[in-house]
């Protein structure tokens, strides 16, 4: 993200409205986990999507989803946002 090289995806933030206040990027999209089945179509085909929460698991259980129903372009945040936070210097949990 700092070397400006997602610009062309997008990340979507998949846990609860009460972790994203607490910290995000302001990069990501917030589609939480539940609503994913019902938001499927305001997700791109054509571009790279990264999928973010706490930890990894409900982005790894989304990614999954996202495959199965044909999504191709599925990435997931390994370590989630307490990866992403430890690499900029912030302790998230």
């Amino acid at each position: 993200m700092d070397q400006q090289e997602l610009k062309d995806s997008i990340i979507i933030d998949v846990r609860e409205l009460h972790e994203w206040e607490y910290y995000h990027l302001k990069e990501a999209q917030l589609i939480p986990m539940q609503q994913i089945p019902h938001r499927l179509g305001e997700l791109p085909e054509d571009r790279d999507i990264y999928l973010v929460c706490a930890h990894g698991v409900r982005s790894y259980r989304v990614a999954e989803y996202l495959l199965e129903n044909g999504f191709d372009r599925v990435i997931n945040v390994d370590g989630g946002m307490a990866a992403v936070a430890m690499l900029r210097g912030f302790q998230y949990d």
